[in-house]
């Protein structure tokens, strides 16, 4: 018999732990009385374990679970259900992380199918950071999109994706937006001679992402973002079985409402197949400290044989002034996203855009240089 290890963190008094531990392990099992059930089968094999509760300070304790992994199949949506369903409407209770056996984490797909050197080869990076950057705002008809993208890639970005609010509006339509960006992009890619990726954003029921994924595949694109806590872990799963050519950038929204661990929920990401994870950026215009944003990227890139890493991507209010700082602080396994600090130049748009890209180049090639005289 095989099982999950799962982390949680509880808030609470000491004495509690213990008991709190043992009815976490029944919830997210069997979910009833053990006393009550008479199969052995359930009660060895099933039934969840305790393996330890440890206080952390503060009223904190780390208790951890053994799960069984035939509880979960093939699905990843079943995985984060046996992970944390019911046990997520306790405000007390956070998941932290989870480590799963091979077999399980075969089943669920091996992860990425580009990755991040995928990425990095689709635009002839070698081994340095990736530029991004994001088209909006909102209430834009695809033409002016489209003039944004274009600047972007005459600039010589590496992906420009949509912004996340952007789905099927009347302003903008998926397969008009699309259509334009897609060309533009082509366009400027034939001056610049860099291969500019443009990544659209897929939203609605899976019936409808797959027909905007057949638009993607006809405008001859490889790569899309997805927001996994908005379609479902399970379908984003089905999407890069079927699709395993397109490289698919997760967007955190929103994946800040529920009490899982960012960088815990960037494995469960990574696990189901995406190839880059967006993230807030400490110092930006949310709350992730400089703690959370190193182990979201180490959970991106941490070396697991047979699973390609995910390229973390820090966003979020930042500057191109602090590509430096954001470089020292990440190294250059790092995609990094600026977007309203260079629409915010206007006119100047292309211009700022080469500044950044060479901002970027430059303090890599830095890097590399450093790390060959180590």
């Amino acid at each position: 018999m095989s099982w999950i290890e799962v982390t949680y963190h509880l808030r609470g008094a000491p004495e509690e732990a213990e008991v709190r531990a043992k009815a976490i392990a029944i919830e997210q099992s069997i979910e009833m009385p053990p006393e009550a059930v008479d199969d052995p089968f359930v009660l060895g094999e099933i039934l969840g374990r305790v393996v330890g509760v440890e206080p952390r300070g503060c009223g904190l304790h780390a208790i951890r679970i053994l799960l069984a992994a035939a509880t979960v199949g093939d699905d990843a949506g079943q995985l984060l259900n046996m992970l944390f369903g019911n046990s997520s409407l306790h405000d007390d209770l956070t998941l932290a992380d989870f480590a799963l056996p091979k077999e399980l984490r075969s089943a669920l797909g091996d992860g990425p199918q580009i990755g991040f050197d995928g990425l990095r080869e689709r635009v002839g990076a070698g081994a340095r950071a990736l530029t991004c950057s994001a088209i909006k705002p909102q209430g834009l008809p695809p033409a002016d999109l489209a003039r944004l993208a274009e600047a972007f890639a005459l600039g010589g970005i590496d992906y420009v994706k949509d912004d996340h609010g952007l789905a099927t509006q009347r302003y903008s339509p998926f397969p008009q937006r699309v259509a334009a960006c897609a060309a533009a992009v082509r366009r400027a890619s034939a001056q610049t001679g860099h291969p500019t990726r443009y990544v659209p954003s897929l939203s609605g029921s899976l019936d409808a992402v797959r027909a905007q994924l057949r638009i993607v595949k006809e405008e001859g694109l490889d790569t899309a973002m997805v927001a996994p806590a908005i379609l479902g872990l399970a379908n984003v799963q089905a999407l890069k079985r079927d699709y395993p050519q397109v490289a698919f950038f997760a967007h955190p929204s929103p994946a800040g409402a529920a009490r899982i661990d960012p960088a815990c929920l960037t494995k469960l990401w990574r696990l189901t197949g995406v190839d880059a994870v967006i993230f807030p950026n400490h110092g930006g215009r949310f709350g992730y400290s400089t703690d959370t944003c190193r182990r979201i990227a180490e959970a991106a890139l941490a070396p697991e044989p047979g699973l390609a890493t995910s390229a973390p991507v820090p966003a979020g209010g930042m500057s191109v002034a602090r590509v430096p700082e954001i470089l020292d602080f990440y190294g250059r396994d790092v995609m990094l996203l600026i977007g309203g600090n260079l629409l915010a130049e206007g006119a100047r748009l292309r211009e700022a855009t080469a500044e950044f890209v060479a901002q970027v180049h430059q303090h890599s090639q830095a890097q590399v240089r450093a790390e060959s005289h180590v």
